[in-house]
């Protein structure tokens, strides 16, 4: 009888510890967006291998550079991430809290998406756009 009792509390445990893995990985404490550059994004770990990046986030000039570290599950997502290395980029992310190792990832922020930007707001009201402008006819075309 002890036996069925000492399974009971087992597979009651094993229950317990599964619904918390679950509740952590799918609730999230806070969603939102950074913006800024991608200067390193890898894929590191002894056993449990994961993306992990870091994100200079846009400042005022002048200030000192904040980073942003985060983590990608997706592979999808890391790929897009991958090619945006280097590119001023605005990362969804969302902050898982309570996951016990860093089997997960070393950050609590883990990465869902990403959008590459093609302007560089420099103050409210004032922004500097990186497409290529249109090119001006030759001087000697004009000229004729």
């Amino acid at each position: 009888m002890w036996i069925v009792r000492l399974l009971a509390v087992l597979v009651l445990l094993v229950v317990l510890a599964t619904a918390y893995f679950w509740l952590a990985l799918t609730w999230s404490y806070s969603s939102g967006e950074r913006a800024g550059w991608v200067q390193k994004f890898s894929h590191k770990g002894w056993v449990c291998k994961t993306w992990e990046g870091e994100l200079a986030l846009v400042s005022l000039p002048g200030s000192s550079v904040e980073k942003f570290y985060f983590t990608v599950h997706d592979d999808a997502v890391a790929k897009a991430v991958s090619a945006a290395t280097g590119k001023r980029v605005t990362l969804h992310y969302e902050e898982k809290v309570g996951l016990p190792t860093s089997c997960f990832g070393e950050t609590r922020h883990f990465v869902t998406g990403v959008t590459i930007t093609s302007e560089i707001p420099l103050g409210p009201g004032v922004v500097v756009p990186t497409a290529p402008a249109a090119s001006a006819a030759p001087a000697s075309a004009a000229s004729q």
